[in-house]
């Protein structure tokens, strides 16, 4: 990407950033306040609880770097494995997909009854929302390299283990790498799940008090941090990848 096409990007940003303050400014007056604060009023509330929202921001995003630690650690892992075993491949892919099928919701009051109300509970669930999409891209990546790499590493007389290190594995980065652009989405709705379930910190608490309390400017507040905390995790992991898998140029 060119630095003509990053700043035009960044003003798209900043211009579609400024229309939705705009509109959601002009909606919040015709709305009580309880029900849609306005920006100037989430922006009071963002200043006045600053330290506040920052000790409970420091616990979701704790957990949700955690979460996705771990879950792209086992999803590699077992994509890896799938792709050398077809047995475990037949075993186990049912079972990936089985466990996207049931609702995040209904795993959480689970999760906080077997891990309690601490911190562990929020990053298992934030790992079971991020280990499908890096075990399935990862592993699509795996079993999609060009038959022509493999059959040239053969033919030089490569093990396996040298076709997996210089040949699968570099041609499956792009895969892994969308498979954590997505990760980074995602991984705040396993965290915040997980505090709305059971909980007396971080956002998701935040927000459900704020919310019981009618605070509705506070709730807000926390969402905006939450949506910023996602926004930056998702871009500095792009910047990752673009350093790392720079052989692999992005076309129009």
């Amino acid at each position: 990407m060119t630095s003509g096409q990053r700043s035009g990007g960044l003003r798209r940003g900043v211009t579609l950033f400024t229309g939705l303050i705009g509109l959601w400014w002009l909606v919040s007056l015709s709305v009580p306040a309880f029900l849609l604060p306005s920006p100037p009023a989430v922006a009071t509330a963002l200043w006045q609880n600053a330290r506040y929202l920052s000790q409970h921001s420091l616990i979701t995003l704790t957990e949700i770097l955690s979460g996705m630690a771990l879950g792209v650690l086992l999803g590699a892992l077992l994509a890896l494995g799938m792709s050398f075993s077809p047995r475990l491949q037949r075993w186990m892919m049912p079972l990936v997909i089985t466990s996207q099928a049931i609702p995040v919701f209904a795993l959480a009051p689970l999760l906080v009854l077997w891990f309690g109300f601490g911190m562990s509970a929020k990053v298992a669930m934030a790992v079971l929302v991020i280990f499908f999409p890096v075990t399935s891209a990862f592993f699509d990546g795996l079993r999609r390299v060009p038959p022509g790499y493999l059959d040239l590493a053969r033919t030089l007389g490569a093990s396996r283990a040298a076709q997996l290190r210089h040949v699968r594995l570099l041609a499956a980065l792009p895969a892994l790498g969308s498979g954590l652009r997505m990760a980074a989405a995602v991984a705040p709705i396993g965290a915040i799940i997980g505090e709305w379930v059971g909980s007396a910190e971080g956002l998701g608490y935040v927000m459900l008090n704020a919310n019981a309390r009618m605070q509705s400017d506070l709730c807000f507040a926390a969402l905006f941090i939450l949506v910023l905390m996602t926004l930056l995790l998702w871009l500095f992991i792009d910047f990752l990848l673009r350093r790392l898998i720079s052989w692999a140029p992005e076309t129009d």
